[in-house]
C-alpha cells in the first residue's frame, strides 16, 4: 500500500516505496521522493512511479514476495483502472483470498499451486464468485507478466473454472401481494418500509439508483416519469456522493403507473410533516442504506411464509412480471438500462418458457390457403430422374 509521509521540518510530504530485496545483498530496495506540497500529490507520485517500475524487476528483483507485488506494484496500478467504488468494493476480497500466495515468491508462484488454490476456494464459495476472484488473480500475473517480473502468466495455463448459469431469483406477483399486506400504512416508519420495496418492485431500479432519486430534480408528477442520471456511491450515512451511471443506457426516463404516482404523492405529504427530505427513498433526511432495506425484505417475507429475497431481486421480480404481462423484451432492456440487448436476454430469456408454443399457436390459422380450380387443371408432369420403386420389385 501506499506510504505517504509528513516531513514536518519542511512541511511537505513524500513517499517511500518498498520494492523487495536484492537478490545479492539480500538488503531490502526503497525508492523514497520528497517535496510534495500535498499528501495528494505524494500519492499521486507513487502511483505513478509503481506503474513505471518493473521493467527489469524479473532481472534485479526476484526475490520479491507476492505480497509485495500485490501491494506496491497491482493495487496502484489496479486502483487507476477502475471506478473507486468498484476498486473498494473487490479490495477486501482480494485482500482476503490472495494472502494464500502472500509468502511466495512472484517467480515461484506454480500453476499446481495456482489450482490447488482454485479447488479450495470452489469447495466453499459459488462458481460466479470464484471466477470473479480468479480473474482477479489472473490479472494481477498478467501485469507481473508485462512488466517482466515472470516469463508468463501463470493463472492462464490453469484456467478458470467453468461458469454455470445461475437461476433469477425473484419474487411473483402472487409473492409480491402477500408481503405488501404486512404493512401497517398509517405508521410512518413502515410506509417508509414498503415504499421503498414497492420503488424497487415496480421500476426495476439499481439500488443505488434508487437511492440518489430526489424529489426537486428526478420525479415529474406531472408527466408521471422518474428520470436517472445518477447513482449513489454509499459508505456511510455521512460519506456518501452521486457518482455517474453504471453505463450510457442506464441514463433513462421511467414511465410510472398511476399507483405509484400516488403512492409517492401521500409518502412525500408523510415526509413533509417530519420536516421534509431531499431524498424520495428517506425516512430521517439521509439517503437509505442496504441493512435497512434488506432487513425489511427478510422480515416482511417472513411473516407471510414467503422465501427472502436479495434487494437486486426486486429488480428481476420487475422483470418477471412484465414477461408474465407478455411486454416486449425491447421495451423491458429500456426500462431497466441494459446497454445491450443480450444482456436483457441473456438474463431473462429463461422466463419465456412458452413462448415457442405461443409462436406456434398464433400461426395456427394465419396464412390462408385457397382453391384455385383454374390453375389446377394446367398438371405438370413429372419429368425428373429419380427412381420409384414399385411395389413387387
Amino acid at each position: 500500500m501506499a506510504k505517504i509521509y509528513k516531513d514536518k521540518q519542511s512541511n511537505t510530504y513524500y513517499f517511500s516505496a518498498s520494492l523487495g530485496n536484492d537478490s545479492i545483498t539480500g538488503k531490502r530496495i526503497r525508492k523514497v521522493k520528497r517535496g510534495f506540497k500535498t499528501e495528494k500529490e505524494a500519492r499521486q507520485a507513487y502511483h505513478e512511479y509503481m506503474n513505471d517500475y518493473g521493467k527489469m524487476a524479473f532481472k534485479t528483483n526476484s526475490t520479491m514476495t507476492y505480497r509485495e507485488f500485490y501491494q506496491s506494484i497491482f493495487l496502484p496500478w489496479y486502483q487507476t483502472r477502475v471506478k473507486q467504488r468498484t476498486y473498494e468494493n473487490r479490495l477486501s476480497a482480494m485482500n482476503s483470498h490472495f494472502q494464500y500466495f502472500f509468502n511466495l515468491k512472484v517467480s515461484e508462484i506454480s500453476p499446481l499451486q495456482i489450482q490447488i488454490w482454485q479447488s479450495t476456494l470452489t469447495q466453499k464459495l459459488n462458481s460466479s464468485y470464484v471466477r470473479s476472484i480468479f480473474g482477479l488473480f489472473s490479472m494481477s500475473l498478467e501485469r507481473a507478466y508485462l512488466l517482466g517480473m515472470v516469463p508468463n502468466n501463470q493463472a492462464k495455463l490453469v484456467g478458470n473454472v467453468k461458469k454455470i448459469k445461475t437461476t433469477v431469483d425473484f419474487w411473483t406477483k402472487a409473492e409480491f401481494e402477500k408481503v405488501i399486506s404486512t404493512f401497517d400504512l398509517k405508521d410512518y416508519y413502515q410506509y417508509f418500509e414498503f415504499i421503498n420495496i414497492w420503488l424497487l418492485f415496480m421500476t426495476g431500479l439499481r439500488f443505488g439508483e434508487a437511492q440518489a432519486l430526489q424529489w426537486d430534480t428526478d420525479i415529474d408528477f406531472e408527466n408521471k416519469t422518474l428520470s436517472i442520471d445518477k447513482t449513489l456511491y454509499y459508505k456511510n450515512k455521512t460519506n456518501y456522493e452521486f457518482v455517474d451511471p453504471k453505463t450510457r443506457a442506464s441514463i433513462r426516463v421511467i414511465a410510472l403507473d398511476e399507483d405509484t404516482i400516488n403512492y409517492l404523492k401521500e409518502w412525500q405529504s408523510l415526509q413533509n410533516k417530519m420536516g421534509g427530505s431531499k431524498f424520495i427513498l428517506s425516512y430521517n433526511g439521509l439517503p437509505t442504506n442496504k441493512h435497512t432495506v434488506s432487513h425489511i425484505i427478510k422480515r416482511h417475507a417472513k411473516l407471510v411464509n414467503v422465501h427472502s429475497i436479495r434487494i437486486h431481486a426486486l429488480r428481476h421480480s420487475h422483470a418477471s412480471l412484465l414477461i408474465s404481462m407478455g411486454e416486449n423484451h425491447l421495451i423491458i432492456k429500456d426500462r431497466l438500462g441494459h446497454e445491450d440487448i443480450k444482456t436483457t436476454l441473456g438474463t431473462y430469456g429463461h422466463l419465456y418458457p412458452n413462448s415457442n408454443f405461443d409462436v406456434a399457436t398464433k400461426l395456427t390459422g394465419t396464412i390462408v390457403r385457397k382453391e384455385n380450380k383454374e390453375f389446377q387443371q394446367n398438371k405438370t408432369k413429372f419429368n425428373g430422374n429419380q427412381f420409384i420403386k414399385k411395389e413387387g420389385i
